[in-house]
């Protein structure tokens, strides 16, 4: 295949970079090869800018076998409905393998997936490697695409089957199969009901499709063999899966699999309603706490008692450490989500603790372990308390004025439980004196009752360790791909 039309097709149809393209040339170059060695027929498909579709942007056919394709698909749009494979390596950056996808000739095969990478580490196309289904090869030796004889009509449509339920009749999708002409030839019970109620006619049976329902023309217009479009009508919102059916290179039928989506997409957009009105109240509970610790400042300036001051500058953390919470979930992308990073929450509140203390040069480190840890909204407010007031103590009591000093706050898990470990290399802890007030008590209930954990302060030869064990519930999610960080004064 020539290389130009690899470029042409992603210049036109997605937003990979030059670089990009180079990446898929090369993978390119190697296609045949894989193709005769497998005895496979080898792709590149990439996804399409502003759709959700890919398109094939290269291939390539085993010289040694019998053609599974008619024509070349370059070019052609893939659907995630009949190659889901596809759509699955693109989004996790993993192999697949899937028993039976359909082609874009209608043709049923075996797929193997693999992402491609570039340099950055993100997926720009995936190789796809196709074998024909074994069992279907005997069945269609002598046809190249689906093929659908006269007799096969007969003994799918006719008396012989009269009392003998089909597959589609027991489904809620919409089957209609018309013939060459276009001619209604199978209805399953639901196909009636929805022509009936689009057309309102009632005898239907030989009579054309387009005539009854004429807002499908665009569908049988459409060149491609398989290809699936969405309609949206003045009340109704269908997905029509289109598949022509051919013999000898000649169009035999064509069959239409039409799901109804109008109570889905309803359904979407009350969702989308919802989760307007939930961003909305997130925002004005950012707002709220905001306008509460702008009150305490404006206290502070108009004068308060020298021993009420670190009360004050208590609290205004505790309400900036909440807050925080809500900021991360404002700057989520996905507005539906309530979800909180929690390794990015600490790295915030954490560091604005320390470049908030002037006189003090500490640096902060945060060890994550390779762990990102997303917990949910209500969670995530209960670490942020018990982040602000551990960290507020290592700053305030480890370190004297000008002293220099480190803070790390780690993280580790394994299948069961997530430990969270707080420590400074500062003068310690009495041990004649356990620590005590009222940051320690907010710590130690949060643990226990919204974490359900533990709480303990353990030996350590320079400083403080604080360490909080918990069980890691069924909401809260761990992926080990966050990086350490660390930040200094």
């Amino acid at each position: 295949m020539p290389v130009s039309k690899l470029e042409d097709l992603c210049a036109s149809y997605t937003d990979l970079t030059t670089e990009d393209i180079h990446v898929l040339k090369r993978a390119a170059s190697t296609l045949q090869m894989y193709a005769d060695l497998s005895e496979s027929y080898m792709f590149i498909d990439c996804k399409m800018k502003d759709s959700e579709n890919a398109i094939v942007v290269a291939e390539a056919f085993p010289s040694s076998n019998g053609q599974l394709y008619e024509n070349s698909v370059v070019g052609k749009i893939v659907f995630e409905s009949f190659e889901p494979g596809v759509f699955y390596s693109y989004r996790k950056g993993k192999k697949s393998a899937i028993r039976k996808a359909l082609t874009q000739e209608g043709r049923s095969v075996e797929q193997s997936v693999m992402p491609l990478s570039n340099g950055a580490d993100q997926v720009i196309g995936v190789i796809i490697q196709e074998k024909e289904i074994p069992s279907l090869l005997t069945m269609n030796n002598d046809s190249r695409s689906f093929s659908l004889n006269s007799k096969s009509f007969d003994e799918v449509l006719g008396e012989n089957n009269r009392g003998l339920p089909l597959v589609s009749d027991l489904l809620m999708e919409i089957f209609l199969l018309t013939d060459a002409e276009n001619r209604l030839v199978y209805v399953n019970p639901v196909g009636v009901q929805f022509i009936v109620e689009m057309s309102q006619q009632e005898k239907f049976k030989d009579k054309n499709l387009l005539e009854l329902l004429p807002f499908l023309q665009p569908v049988y217009d459409q060149e491609e063999d398989v290809f699936v479009f969405e309609l949206t009508l003045d009340n109704k919102t269908l997905v029509v899966k289109k598949v022509r059916l051919r013999e000898a290179g000649k169009i035999k039928g064509t069959l239409l699999i039409i799901q109804d989506l109008t109570e889905l997409r309803m359904k979407e957009k009350e969702l989308m309603m919802k989760s307007l009105v939930i961003q909305e109240i997130h925002h004005r509970v950012k707002n709220n706490l905001q306008t509460i610790a702008s009150l305490i400042r404006l206290q502070m300036r108009k004068g308060i008692p020298p021993e009420s001051k670190v009360y004050f500058e208590d609290t205004l953390n505790r309400v900036f450490s909440i807050s925080t919470v809500y900021e991360l979930i404002l700057a989520n992308e996905n507005v539906d989500e309530d979800d909180v990073d929690i390794v990015k929450l600490v790295e915030k509140i954490a560091s604005t603790m320390i470049i908030n203390e002037h006189d003090k040069k500490i640096h902060l480190r945060i060890v994550a372990n390779g762990n990102k840890i997303i917990f949910p909204s209500k969670k995530a407010v209960s670490i942020s308390l018990i982040i602000n007031e551990l960290v507020q103590n290592s700053v305030k009591h480890a370190f004297a004025a000008n002293d220099e000093g480190e803070i790390v706050v780690s993280f580790s898990a394994d299948q069961e439980f997530l430990e969270l470990h707080i420590s400074d290399n500062g003068v310690g802890m009495n041990k004649l004196e356990p620590p005590s007030g009222l940051g320690l008590e907010i710590v130690k209930n949060l643990v226990l009752h919204d974490l359900n954990g533990k709480f303990q302060y353990l030996p350590k030869t320079k400083g403080t360790l604080a360490a909080i064990q918990f069980p890691i519930s069924p909401e809260v999610i761990v992926d080990d791909e966050e990086k350490d960080f660390n930040s200094g004064r």
